[in-house]
């Protein structure tokens, strides 16, 4: 199946975009193939106020976003491959949605059960394995 990644952050612009606030995107600036203006990103992240007024040329596909953007009053033409994006959320509000990091890999496939095991044992009958201790899930407010 392909990433929900590109679909989500289209569908949250529009809404954002709709409710009269400014979309902001929150940009992994150090993933393969990002460009963005050198100096404005801080820890390996960038974001980027991608609202209609404040962008040209937004174009949205489930590769990459793209649009030119001023910075500093210079105008520069961005490049987001749709796994660097970490999150979009209006600044108004900061509803929307942080995704986790996606792995850089040449060759990211999906990849079957039986790959991420790496058991080569007779089939269980198929029955899912067994957790290995206790879940670790996490409370984020």
């Amino acid at each position: 199946m392909n990433s929900s990644r590109p679909y989500l952050v289209r569908a949250l612009y529009e809404w954002i975009v709709d409710n009269d606030c400014t979309p902001h995107m929150l940009v992994n600036a150090e993933y393969p193939a990002v460009q963005v203006p050198d100096g404005f990103a801080s820890d390996g992240q960038i974001v980027l106020n991608i609202s209609p007024s404040a962008v040209r040329n937004l174009h949205m596909d489930n590769d990459a976003v793209s649009f030119e953007g001023r910075f500093g009053g210079v105008a520069h033409s961005l490049y987001v491959p749709s796994g660097a994006i970490l999150g979009i959320y209006a600044r108004e509000n900061g509803q929307g949605m942080v995704f986790e990091l996606e792995p850089v890999d040449e060759g990211d496939e999906l990849l079957d059960a039986e790959d991420i095991d790496g058991d080569d044992s007779p089939d269980d009958g198929g029955q899912p394995p067994r957790p290995s201790g206790r879940p670790s899930l996490k409370v984020v407010k």
